[in-house]
This record gives C-alpha cells, structure tokens and sequence, in this order.
C-alpha cells in the first residue's frame, strides 16, 4: 500500500477547498487536495453544450454583497452578467391553472457567470501544480497522530488504497457527510458530532432542470422566464440564457421530494410539458435538457438529506469550532462559514479562514 508524508493536506475538491489550495499553493512546503469524485468542483457542475456552459449547482452570485466572489472573477479575468428579469413573470397554481404576474426582480440583483460557474474552479485549478490534486481519491479515515494527522483513502468494506501523513488537515467538506462517512480516531467530541450531523449540506436534497433552446419565444411574448408554481413538477424557474445571444434557456428547482424522484425520465417530461403549459409550445422541445438529482450523488447527500430544506438553513462552524485536535484540523466548506453560509461567498471565507490558520500553524 502507497503511503506519503505531506506538509498540508485538503480532504474535499469543491470551491472552497481548491480555493483553499490556490491560497497555500505558494505557502506551504508540500500540499495534496484529495477529492472523491473524478472532477474537481463539488457541487460546482456546469455541462457544455456548443460552447455554453449550464449551471446545474450554484447559479448566482450578488455582487453588492459578495466581494470575495467578485475579486476572485476580476482575478481570474472572468465576466459576469446580469440575471435576465425583463418582463412578467407566470404563477401556477396547486390546481395547474396559470395566470401572468408582475415579475420579482431579485434585491440586491442577481447575476451569472460566463463560462459558468465552473470556470471559477477551472481558473484557480490553473494556480495550482498539477501533481496537488488527486481525484477518485475518497477519505474514508482521519486520524490523529502524536505530531500530526494520517489519512486514509479508499472505502470502508475495502482495502485502504494509501494512507497519508501530513502535519495538518484542512476539512472541506460539508459536515454532515463527514461525519456519516468518514471515521474519525479518536472520535469526535459528542456535542460537535451531532453539530456536524445536524448541519444542512445545501443543494444536497435539490433536483435541477436546465432546457437549452435556439430561441427564446418566452421573451417575445414579453415573459421573463421567471416563474412559480404549487404543482410542479418545477416549482422556481428563471432564464438561463447565454449573454452573447443562443442558446437561451430556462432553468428551474425540480419541487418533487428526493424520496419521490424515482424516475428521471418522466421527471424531464413532466417538466417539459410544464414549460410548454407556462411559456407556449415551443418550450416543450429544447435542443438539449440537463438534469441533476443531488440527493442521488453519494459524495454530496446521505440519507438524511432526502428532505430538502426549503428554506436557506443558518449555517456556521459545527458546534463554533474552526479547528480541532490542537490545530491540526481545520474546517472549511460554505456551511462552516461564519457569513454567508451555503453560498459561493462563504465556501471562499471558510477557506481563507482555513488557510490562514494552517500557515500561522506551520
């Protein structure tokens, strides 16, 4: 079995953990940013089509009120544009009957990314050495040495693949699914278990809808895209359209619960006829749909996160606790975040606060 020693090590490849990464990239000795999955980017997942990119995990940022997420696009010589809200909105109702509202422009306005929003973690990837971040590689233990932290990776019903020593870890995952899938030795205080447990994962029990068109008739019949309903299956939908002209799209939260999203297939046409039904006929036939179940991907969701919360959770440091273990472990990830917890912003400020106090511990 493969064993290394390392100075740092980033248990998680979303943004906050290769946000992380990029900020000790040229501060640290020796760095591994291990990640489950076999792309970087977490819930960060933005499928091409014909050059456009779709934003099937976070869609938005505000740039009144998130100056991380705005310095980092300005470094990166990224662009951002404004949400599309020209027009009137539609409203469903629980019997399916749909009327035409007056729209509800965001406040503070919202606005997307070009290149999606995977282009902020292809950009930081940039930053850093190619040999830092191993994908496919799953954390199934962490566990505390006498001068610093071993990690092992692989499944827990398998051999370990290799283990890893390292003289600090940074934590970027959501809490709850560290917790249900990573064995801590010594366990965990009780009190910061359950902190970590009960901490919602955003996203972790949503569904997303994404039709890409070569013209977008909603708007001609002066609609924003924006849209509300009590029946479904879509229950919030927006434009999603690319800045520069084709393809226009329309985007929308599936309102399904996870434990009912059985079948994806009658899922899409259920929400294509619902387009049709809000935005005419022609929404019905996309060039091309997205779909993606966040509660069915293992590295996001457990069973715990088949209720969706609805509503935006209050999320900050599991049990107040930024690092544990004397310093050698330290949490990132959005729902650690002391401010802005579950959004682009917070997955950036709990990374900068992780990397600063993995280099004022080296």
């Amino acid at each position: 079995m493969h064993s290394e020693a390392v100075d740092t090590i980033i248990v998680g490849g979303g943004l906050s953990g290769i946000y992380a990464a990029a900020l000790l990239a040229e501060k640290t000795k020796s760095l591994v940013v291990l990640e489950a999955r076999p792309r970087a980017g977490g819930r960060i997942s933005s499928p091409e089509h014909h050059g456009f990119f779709t934003d099937l995990g976070p869609s938005w940022y505000w740039p009144m009120i998130n100056p991380r997420v705005c310095a980092l696009i300005q470094a990166l010589g990224l662009k951002g544009y404004p949400q599309f809200e020209n027009g009137r909105g539609r409203l469903q109702a629980k019997n399916g009957q749909v009327e035409t509202i007056a729209g509800y422009p965001m406040n503070p306005p919202g606005w997307r990314l070009s290149g999606g929003m995977a282009s902020l973690v292809e950009g930081l990837c940039s930053r850093i050495p190619q040999d830092v971040i191993r994908l496919d590689h799953p954390v199934c233990e962490i566990e505390r040495l006498d001068d610093g932290v071993r990690v092992t990776v692989g499944h827990h019903d398998q051999a370990p693949r290799c283990r890893l020593t390292a003289a600090r870890v940074i934590l970027a995952m959501p809490p709850r699914l560290a917790a249900r899938t990573v064995w801590f030795t010594p366990d965990l205080p009780y009190d910061l278990t359950q902190a970590m447990l009960k901490a919602s994962t955003w996203m972790a029990g949503h569904a997303k809808f994404f039709a890409l068109y070569d013209a977008a008739d909603w708007r001609k019949m002066g609609l924003s895209g924006q849209g509300f309903s009590r029946s479904g299956p879509l229950a919030e939908i927006h434009d999603a359209s690319s800045d520069t002209g084709r393809p226009y799209g329309l985007t929308g939260f599936v309102g399904i619960p996870a434990l009912r999203r059985t079948n994806r297939e009658a899922i899409i046409q259920a929400g294509l006829a619902q387009l049709a039904l809000l935005y005419g006929p022609s929404a019905a036939q996309p060039a091309k749909v997205f779909y993606q179940d966040w509660a069915q991907e293992a590295f996001t969701a457990t069973e715990y996160d088949l209720r969706s919360a609805h509503n935006h959770p209050e999320f900050h440091p599991p049990s107040g606790n930024t690092s544990i273990w004397g310093g050698r472990l330290h949490f990132a990830g959005t729902e650690t975040a002391d401010d802005f917890g579950g959004y682009l912003e917070g997955a950036l400020s709990s990374a900068e606060r992780a990397a600063t106090a993995a280099i004022q511990s080296q």
